[in-house]
């Protein structure tokens, strides 16, 4: 399942940097996460770096993209990263 970020969001941008399939971009008033690029960090690390970095907490998993770790090794590797 990919991440979205809530309203929480406070813009600190430390999530953009930490995410390896830069899925992070500035939106118009927070940050978002692209989920055709969000593979939860599998294949990287064991926990989402953005999670693990973000200070108020305002990342979730995004309902509307129900994906298995196998659904989202292939992303991964279809984004030109190992698997």
């Amino acid at each position: 399942m990919s991440l979205k970020i809530n309203e929480l969001c406070i813009n600190c941008d430390v999530c953009e940097p930490a995410c390896p399939n830069e899925a992070i971009t500035q939106g118009e008033a927070i940050y978002v996460i692209d989920p055709a690029r969000c593979t939860r960090c599998v294949g990287h690390f064991d926990e989402p770096q953005c999670v693990e970095v973000c200070p108020v907490e305002c990342i979730d998993p995004d309902p509307a993209y129900p994906e298995t770790h196998e659904q989202l090794l292939a992303k991964l590797v279809a984004l030109g990263g190992a698997g």
